[in-house]
């Protein structure tokens, strides 16, 4: 049971390095449950635990797909300026 809880540890760090800006006791509550269902076999390498469920992507939760989904960056305004008139 230790070796899970600490695999799982592992996992919201390495959530962590992906797009994602959920705080690790987010990503471990969204994620802990797919991981024991889908990777269990990688447990407790944190490596191979997400390299499992980015390939079991469509098989995640709603919401633990979002942790692995990218936060978009608003863009900046680069409308260009317009020309002075004289």
């Amino acid at each position: 049971m230790i070796r899970y809880f600490i695999a799982l540890t592992g996992l919201a760090f390495a959530l962590t390095q992906g797009a994602s800006a959920a705080t690790r006791e987010q990503q471990k509550q969204a994620c802990q449950g797919d991981a024991i269902r889908l990777c269990t076999l990688a447990i407790p390498n944190e490596a191979k635990i997400t390299a499992c469920m980015k390939k079991k992507i469509d098989q995640l939760s709603p919401k633990c797909r979002a942790m692995f989904t990218p936060v978009q960056q608003p863009k900046k305004n680069q409308s260009n300026p317009k020309p002075k008139q004289d």
